[in-house]
């Protein structure tokens, strides 16, 4: 089977949860027996130089990249509020990206078109004109959802207009085209079911952030504990707010109890206002080169969104790491753990002063946490079996198709 995966931002290397949760796919469908093409957006956000890519993945993907400048600009926003589009959407198309898809569909036969999100559905119609190929959209978000919940707990009044402005078009542009699709694959139940509500009766499968566990080997002698740690890409809102209000309401509570305690932030795209804060015994660590031996290193993984859909694949990670991961309720959404058994979850400031001082005070506890989650990550999130349920899922679409 032939798939074209096509993905809004460059999926190699893999740094974040999206290029992560993109690439874990690719490698999955090769596994699974598939031929894959990756042809990527390169964003002024997430810029690679092609030439700088992995060799053997630029040959074994036949990866094509076109740069499309996806920034936010004044102008182009200002004028955007006198239409009815997503501005959102709106900043992904571009002409010279789509001529380039055309010509790779009029070139190459596929069976199967996956969009990486719902940023590369304005290229659908494209690909239906030159393709007889099934288009599977896999959802990393129900995304209209971050934009309300970012919008709710906004406190300006202006911004709060604007991002509610924004998640309303999004919203009315996402759901407009679920049906336009001839599958989707969610990350989430959760997700599945919030298209269904919005009348989406196109075939729906689920399929979560795989690993290949044999890749996530825990170097117990290289861990600083008792330590606490947060990865994530900080110029993703949701990580950034998350993390703001754990300084602000729970951070100073725990080295009040454990004053030699370190918490390590690191991910890409540190804020200025975060590099410049000072408090007892944080470290900013930044962009990470090797976040595999980072989180090897640290002890108790936290995870405070407040705000955000999907599943988090750093927490599928950490846990693949046996770590204890304390997270919020939204943060650990669509990953089949337990409360108290393969992770914490704590959703107010108190729960997870709680959480860590347990954690913290008692090494056994968190042993036992982080080894649960392992086992379960092994028996649950298995990155060839989940590929070979989504090609077997291809195949009933192509089927259909003819």
């Amino acid at each position: 089977m032939r798939v074209l995966q096509i993905c809004s931002k460059m999926p190699y290397p893999p740094t974040d949860g999206g290029t992560i949760a993109m690439n874990s796919l690719t490698e999955g469908l090769f596994k699974a027996g598939c031929e894959v093409k990756v042809m990527a957006i390169n964003t002024p956000k997430h810029f690679i130089k092609e030439e700088t890519i992995d060799r053997d993945y630029r040959r074994k993907t036949k990866f094509v990249s076109v740069f499309v400048n996806t920034n936010v600009t004044v102008v182009g926003a200002f004028l955007n509020l006198f239409t009815n589009q997503s501005y959102n959407i709106k900043r992904f198309y571009n002409n010279q990206f789509e001529t380039e898809l055309v010509e790779i569909l009029k070139q190459e036969t596929f069976e199967v078109v996956q969009l990486e999100g719902i940023w590369l559905a304005p290229y659908l119609n494209a690909i239906r004109k030159n393709s007889q190929a099934a288009i599977m959209l896999r959802s990393h978000n129900v995304e209209y959802l971050i934009w309300e919940q970012l919008a709710a707990t906004t406190i300006n009044p202006i911004k709060k207009w604007y991002l509610t402005l924004l998640a309303k078009r999004l919203k009315n542009y996402e759901v407009t085209m679920l049906n336009k699709y001839d599958g989707i694959a969610t990350i989430t139940n959760e997700d599945a079911e919030a298209f269904r509500k919005h009348g989406c009766t196109i075939p729906i499968i689920t399929i979560p952030f795989g690993v290949d566990v044999s890749k996530y080997k825990i170097d117990k002698q290289s861990i600083e504990f008792p330590s606490v740690f947060h990865l994530g890409a900080m110029d993703w809102m949701p990580n950034a707010d998350g993390i703001k209000w754990f300084l602000e309401n729970v951070w100073q509570q725990v080295t009040a109890t454990h004053p030699n305690v370190k918490l390590y932030l690191a991910g890409r795209g540190m804020p200025d206002w975060l590099k410049q804060w000072k408090m007892k015994n944080v470290v900013i660590v930044g962009e990470v080169e090797n976040s595999h031996q980072f989180i090897n290193s640290k002890g108790v993984m936290v995870v405070p969104l407040n705000s955000g859909s999907g599943m988090r694949v750093k927490i599928i990670e950490g846990m693949a790491f046996g770590k204890t991961i304390v997270s919020t309720a939204i943060g650990a959404e669509g990953i089949e753990c337990e409360n108290g058994k393969d992770i914490l979850i704590a959703t107010t400031a108190e729960e997870f002063v709680t959480a860590l001082n347990k954690c913290l005070n008692d090494k056994l506890f968190s042993e036992t946490i982080a080894k649960n989650a392992r086992i379960m990550i092994e028996s649950k999130y298995d990155n060839l079996i989940i590929c070979k349920k989504l090609t077997a899922f291809y195949n009933k679409l192509i089927t259909h198709n003819s």
